[in-house]
């Protein structure tokens, strides 16, 4: 049996990285098919040479993880052991580099998890029209309204936009009472719960009054030059060409907006093509405009969410080859 040895500087970083009831190790064991056991400050790992190497590459990944700050789980121990398989070790330092995009309403820093969601940030920064395309649980939404909340801070934009088009997830809804904004709040309840996370729900209310934040369907976007502003369209895999591009025509001076949607979710109705499918065609060789994709491996939600996505590709695989 093949056998390598690490030595950890400090006591803290090797409760770490074992975990509570040491499920971290137990993982990569379980992974590798290796036995893994600490004396002191000194990690041994034990097993198939090819398996012990891997193992001892990932221990390594997760030790540059914990000397950044950053706190073990499922999710980011999974993430490393991707990046390992796919022969990425060198990004891993690339991701602990990732700065904060800013503090939520509870104090906690937001920053990216992966290198997809750190490529999304630089685009965005660097550029006035972002579009990201991915899967369900990547953060797409959610760091886009974090960029937002930071640029209106730093005073860099005037305002926040966002919208969605008021599009049924394969539901028919049917009447719904009350006014203009109870009709539509449904459709653009993921937008306020992001909005609440970075803000809290009493500041945002003060900025919502104010007219700095806005948040509408897309069908209220036509007719209007916005200046100053960072804006959101969001779900935008269920906008038709007509909207798309309307949406896109109402960008006024210092403003950015980002693009997001998942072509995987389209619920328009039969006939009628994504405005999102078109749109990244038609503008990816455009100068200050980034498009950027997201795949399973960028999913932050639940680990099941994960095999979902790849259960789901590889029907849609083994379909179109029927």
């Amino acid at each position: 049996m093949f056998e390598q040895t690490v030595d950890i500087e400090r006591m803290e970083q090797v409760v770490g990285l074992f975990g509570n009831i040491d499920e971290n190790i137990k993982y990569i064991e379980k992974e590798y098919n290796v036995k893994v056991c600490s004396r002191g400050s000194e990690i041994k790992v034990k097993g198939e040479p090819e398996n012990v190497s891997s193992a001892m590459r990932t221990i390594n990944g997760l030790m540059t993880l914990l000397n950044k700050g950053e706190t073990l789980n499922e999710q980011n121990i999974k993430y490393i052991i991707s990046l390992i398989a796919d022969n990425d070790d060198a990004n891993i330092s690339n991701l602990t580099n990732s700065d904060c995009v800013c503090i939520s309403s509870k104090g906690r820093p937001i920053k990216a998890k992966t290198l997809g969601q750190q490529r999304y940030i630089d685009n965005i920064k660097s550029n006035t029209i972002t579009i990201g395309v991915g899967p369900a649980g990547t953060g797409k939404t959610y760091l886009a309204v974090a960029m937002a909340v930071a640029a209106y801070r730093s005073k860099s934009v005037n305002r926040i936009i966002l919208t969605r088009p008021a599009v049924e997830a394969g539901e028919k809804l049917g009447f719904l009472p009350g006014d203009l904004k109870q009709k539509v709040d449904p459709y653009l309840r993921p937008l306020y719960d992001a909005l609440f996370d970075m803000m809290g729900a009493e500041n945002f209310q003060k900025c919502h009054e104010r007219g700095d934040i806005e948040v509408a369907p897309l069908a209220y976007m036509r007719g209007r030059t916005l200046d100053e502003s960072f804006i959101i369209l969001d779900e935008a895999q269920n906008t038709t060409s007509e909207q798309m591009k309307m949406f896109l025509t109402r960008l006024g001076f210092n403003s950015k907006a980002v693009i997001n949607g998942d072509i995987t979710q389209i619920d328009l109705p039969p006939g009628k093509k994504s405005g999102l499918k078109e749109v990244v065609s038609i503008l990816k060789n455009i100068d200050d405009i980034a498009i950027t994709c997201f795949d399973e491996r960028d999913v932050v939600r639940h680990r099941l969410v994960q095999e979902i996505i790849k259960a789901y590709e590889q029907h849609d695989q083994l379909r179109r080859k029927l």
